[in-house]
């Protein structure tokens, strides 16, 4: 099997740790789902069984116990409320692909043991059980939904053989064994209305070579069975002549005559020392379980029991009170009764007064609400016209600051303009300044040399003369 582990594709298996984590299970597919299909699966999520009910079930022995006593069948509809009349291709009834119902409490059962994550010691005690046939379908169930398929046939080999019947068909009417219902769990991928998880071609090869090199033990049975009835058949033939009433046959989830040992000796062979310790480490417990809630059932029986006379003798002593109580109570009542009568009149007259009292004050307060309603509105008038005027007030001093700020503006802009004025005539008056002395300059500039010039004349005349 490890040689076609090697070969098959790689899946979402979390495989526990040899040695010491070797009491956790793999999960195989995903872990969400439990591979499920979505139609089943939506169905239970929403359904209010499993999210009230259920809910409230916190531990693997609730469970169990909740399995004993409310499944009846193995298929994931109830009977009648899933209609595919009329319906072809992938809409069909097959598949579960077009149409819900109401989920079955075994599959809201599964889904929430899937929730629980099971262990070894858990699973082993499932599919071993001997209270009820509906468990250990269960059981087997969990593992084709979660375990990997190279150890299925590992988990099956030693209950193919297993005769203890049930009925596994919504309503009744399609009894098996768990043997034969373990078969068709590993060659058929269908069951019902949905779909296993597929099995890996190579896998599927050497399961159904097993399965064919292995005879079927109950083969013998049936021949047994056969004969049985060929030596009855007279008997029954005689009976029936005489009364044509048929006789009902034992349920087969609560039969008398199943045998709860299960060929100890095959098992062996099979699975050696180890498997049977486990099975009787497995059977211990749960005797052990049993013997408990024994135990607890008397115990709170006889809480009960004295409870129930604590609370009897509590009952006579309030009846006896009570009784003394009404006694008191009419004596009471009569007293005031006469009471009432004599003082009645001058109740009534107090009352008159009372009410013409009332009827008075009533008045003046309605006068005084009318005066403070009066007084309210005069201030509330005389509060919005001093709002106005303020108002008005703030209104003519933001006028008159802006025509300040108006007036303010214009001032400085003429003010700004004379400046540059005066400037322009400063500068004017600079550049002509500097004109007439640029022209003066010029003038002294030829006046010397004009006075230059009529030097030197003088003098080459005089030297003209001299010579």
């Amino acid at each position: 099997m490890a040689n076609v582990g090697n070969q098959l594709p790689t899946q979402a298996v979390s495989k526990p740790a040899p040695g010491k984590h070797g009491n956790v299970l793999p999960l195989w597919g995903n872990e969400k789902t439990m591979n499920l299909n979505p139609m089943i699966l939506t169905n239970v999520l929403s359904s209010p069984y499993f999210k009230v009910q259920l809910y409230e079930l916190k531990t693997y022995h609730e469970v169990v116990d909740e399995i004993y006593f409310k499944v009846t069948h193995v298929e994931p509809w109830e009977k009648g409320s899933r209609k595919t009349a009329g319906q072809t291709g992938m809409c069909g009834g097959v598949r579960g692909v077009g149409t819900g119902g109401i989920v079955s409490t075994a599959f809201c059962l599964l889904y929430k043991l899937f929730t629980l994550k099971l262990t070894r010691k858990q699973l082993m005690g499932l599919i071993t059980h001997t209270d009820s046939p509906y468990i250990r379908a269960l059981g087997f169930m969990y593992i084709r939904y979660t375990q990997p398929p190279t150890d299925l046939i590992e988990w099956y080999d030693g209950f193919l053989d297993d005769e203890e019947e049930l009925d596994v068909k919504a309503g009744g009417g399609c009894v098996m064994t768990i043997g034969e219902m373990l078969r068709s769990f590993l060659t058929k991928l269908e069951w019902f209305s949905t779909l296993f998880p597929r099995i890996p071609v190579p896998v599927q090869k050497i399961i159904d070579q097993q399965i064919k090199a292995r005879p079927r033990k109950v083969a013998q049975k049936e021949t047994q069975e056969e004969e049985a009835t060929f030596a009855e058949s007279g008997r029954q033939e005689a009976g029936r002549r005489r009364s044509r009433t048929p006789r009902r046959t034992p349920s087969p989830r609560r039969s008398p005559k199943r045998s709860r040992s299960r060929s100890h000796h095959r098992e062996r062979d099979r699975h050696g020392p180890s498997f049977d310790r486990e099975l009787e480490r497995e059977r211990d417990r749960q005797r052990k379980e049993r013997e408990g809630r024994d135990r607890d059932r008397d115990r709170g029986d006889r809480g009960d029991r004295e409870r129930r006379r604590s609370r009897s003798a509590d009952r006579n002593q309030d009846r006896r009170e009570r009784k003394r109580s009404h006694s008191g109570s009419r004596d009471r009542r009569n007293e005031r009764r006469d009471k009432e009568r004599d003082g009645g009149d001058d109740r009534s007259r107090r009352k008159d007064r009372d009410h013409h009292k009332d009827r008075g004050t009533e008045r003046e307060r309605s006068r005084d609400k009318k005066s403070r309603g009066e007084t309210e509105d005069r201030r509330h008038k005389d509060d919005r016209e001093r709002h106005r005027e303020e108002r008005k007030a703030k209104r003519s001093s933001r006028s008159r600051s802006r025509e300040r700020r108006h007036k303010s503006g214009e001032e400085k802009s003429k003010k700004r303009e004379r400046s540059h004025s005066r400037e322009r005539d400063r500068e004017r008056d600079g550049e002509q300044r500097s004109h007439k002395r640029s022209r003066s300059k010029e003038r002294s500039h030829h006046q010397r040399e004009s006075s230059n010039d009529h030097s030197k004349h003088s003098e080459r005349r005089r030297s003209q003369s001299t010579e």
